[in-house]
């Protein structure tokens, strides 16, 4: 057994010794990096194969925010740093700097496509991160060690306060930590083939990107932080069965992420727009969030303007042109104008018997129209009423908007749609923002 300090001597340099043709080498490691492939690239070269191993999830499905079935995403953008780590961790930026990535990345790709395959861990129980060199004639085992990087290797400073590696030459010992590996790299329900995943994030550092791709890459780094506040509990719940309802299944992929993002928009701030420009299936998408809280034996209410009021009664009645009428929706549909009512009837209902506080999720069509907050001393405006009977009364209502025009000629038009999800109160929903300013002071400077 000998003791590597990787200071004076490196795991680099040791390995240079032991990488030649016959040679199987087996890593498991939370890290992969083409720098590292670049130290050791000649020496890679010469071996038979590499069976490597993440030993945390890497490039594979996400069991929260994926869980979701669906189609394979065109662009894969990595939101964990083992991944990121691939074309260089953080403390190789020198390394990036030198602007030689792209010919690393080609080189490491075409010597993936001929020696390597990938698997990860597809939970999180702990794996220790260690290395085999499988010979013929011997073996030898390097443990711990801290990834496959530059600084894993001992050619890069990391923090790391010591980065002590033992290389075990007895081979019994060696056997077993062969065997270990060989027993995690065929347990299907432990680890999953990734070599795909990975070559093609390798490949995308060197090829033209499609503006597509950068465009996405833009929205990832401005909302990513957003993305952490996404947990189990703002998530739809899978056992109300929503992903089995026809308009569930209608829908495509980019209405299906926008129906989740809503329902965690609601379950976390208690109101969300939905501002689609026309066509894009505004309609479409509500119905699937109303389904979703339908069966999770919520009450729901749509206003909608008059003319308008076709595209939600066809949904909810016993009708040939209904394309849903196997989901049997329940919402009621009621006029905007009815807020300004106290008798009468509309499509049936008695609006003297309405139980306006009584829905635990009201959908507004054409939110715009309430976008105006005016006061007068002699009556109630609808949006007053709206506020006051139908949000603050009665049971906690979440509230969706939509509309594709939610600001006119003023951000106070936007900021009195979204007063409606925090009851007017702006304390309720600055309690739940990391923000420097509160709301008023927020759409004053946008302003």
């Amino acid at each position: 057994m000998k003791l590597i300090d990787n200071t004076n001597y490196t795991l680099a340099t040791d390995l240079k010794g032991e990488l030649k043709s016959g040679v199987k080498l087996k890593i498991a490691a939370s890290y992969f990096s083409i720098y590292a492939y670049e130290v050791l690239k000649k020496e890679l070269e010469k071996i038979d194969e590499l069976q490597f191993i993440f030993t945390k999830p890497t490039f594979v499905a996400d069991k929260v925010t994926d869980r979701i079935k669906k189609e394979r995403r065109e662009f894969y953008i990595p939101q964990q740093q083992r991944e990121k780590g691939l074309y260089g961790a953080e403390f190789e930026i020198h390394l990036k700097n030198q602007l030689t990535q792209k010919a690393i990345a080609k080189e490491c790709a075409d010597w993936i496509r001929r020696k390597v395959k990938f698997k990860s861990k597809n939970n999180n129980a702990p794996m220790q991160e260690f290395m085999s060199l499988q010979g013929a004639d011997r073996s030898v085992a390097y443990s711990p060690i801290q990834g496959f990087t530059p600084m894993g290797l001992g050619v890069e400073k990391g923090n790391a306060v010591s980065n002590f590696i033992q290389r075990i030459d007895d081979q019994p010992m060696v056997k077993s930590y062969l065997n270990l590996f060989e027993q995690i790299w065929q347990d299907k329900q432990q680890v999953e083939d990734v070599t795909d995943e990975i070559l093609g994030y390798i490949e995308s550092v060197y090829q033209e990107n499609p503006p597509e791709r950068i465009y996405f890459l833009m929205l990832y780094n401005i909302f990513k932080d957003f993305l952490e506040d996404i947990n189990e509990d703002v998530l739809p719940n899978n056992l109300t069965g929503y992903q089995d309802t026809l308009i569930w299944k209608k829908l495509f992929n980019f209405l299906k992420d926008a129906a989740v993002g809503i329902i965690n928009k609601l379950e976390t701030y208690n109101g969300c727009i939905l501002a689609d420009s026309v066509g894009l299936g505004k309609t479409f998408t509500a119905l699937a969030v109303i389904k979703y809280y339908e069966l999770r034996n919520k009450s729901v209410l749509v206003l909608c303007p008059k003319k308008l009021s076709e595209n939600w009664t066809n949904y909810n009645a016993n009708l040939v042109t209904n394309l849903f009428v196997k989901d049997r929706f329940n919402y009621d549909v009621l006029y905007h104008t009815d807020l300004s009512r106290h008798s009468g009837y509309t499509l049936g209902i008695d609006l003297s018997r309405v139980n306006w506080g009584n829905y635990d999720l009201v959908v507004i069509d054409e939110s715009h129209n309430f976008r105006n907050r005016g006061n007068f001393k002699d009556r109630e405006t609808r949006y007053d009423r709206l506020m006051r009977e139908v949000i603050r009364e009665g049971v906690k209502t979440k509230v969706l908007m939509l509309s594709a025009t939610p600001v006119n000629n003023h951000f106070t038009d936007l900021k009195n749609q979204l007063a409606l999800a925090y009851e007017g109160e702006a304390q309720q929903l600055e309690s739940r923002l990391d923000t420097e300013y509160g709301i008023e002071t927020i759409f004053s400077r946008a302003q």
